[in-house]
């Protein structure tokens, strides 16, 4: 049997380009974990159909997107993005419809309904973004990447 050491062990991956990769993945990941658990709670919504409203919301296409381009703004494979969209349909928060050029082209239109829940989303989606970058900020392996994308939080661009 191997003797367990009484400090914490510690992972030293070989070089410093996997080690930064490890420390995103690992910001990444706490952060979702955190916006996942308050966009449940708050607006009955995961991360992903967070992340498709506000890509639908926020297109410069007046609020539809062909399901691929969606499917690549979120990301998420094909398959997993139509489920997506049928939940948001059924919630009355999306609608989908054919391209009437191309037949094979689904599109997806955020509804009125998806916007509001947008905007009321959104600002727990920032507030819950700001404290968990302020709280990794505190992990010295954390703070560098935090940090980094703690700078970009100054105010929105206009009319958004």
């Amino acid at each position: 049997m191997p003797l367990v050491n009484q400090v914490s062990p510690r992972v030293e991956l070989p070089t410093a380009l996997e080690r930064r990769w490890q420390t995103l993945r690992v910001l990444e990941a706490r952060v979702e974990d955190a916006l996942t658990r308050a966009l449940q709670a708050e607006h009955n919504l995961s991360v992903s159909e967070y992340a498709a409203l506000a890509a639908l919301g926020y297109s410069d296409d007046d609020g539809h997107l062909r399901q691929q381009f969606l499917a690549d703004s979120i990301p998420l494979n094909q398959s997993s993005v139509s489920r997506l969209v049928g939940r948001l349909e059924k919630l009355g928060l999306t609608e989908r419809y054919l391209c009437p050029h191309d037949r094979r082209g689904v599109y997806t239109q955020i509804s009125d309904k998806g916007r509001e829940q947008l905007a009321a989303a959104r600002e727990t989606y920032v507030r819950v973004l700001k404290e968990s970058l302020e709280r990794a900020a505190e992990d010295a392996e954390l703070a560098p990447a935090a940090q980094w994308l703690s700078e970009a939080a100054g105010p929105a661009r206009p009319g958004r």
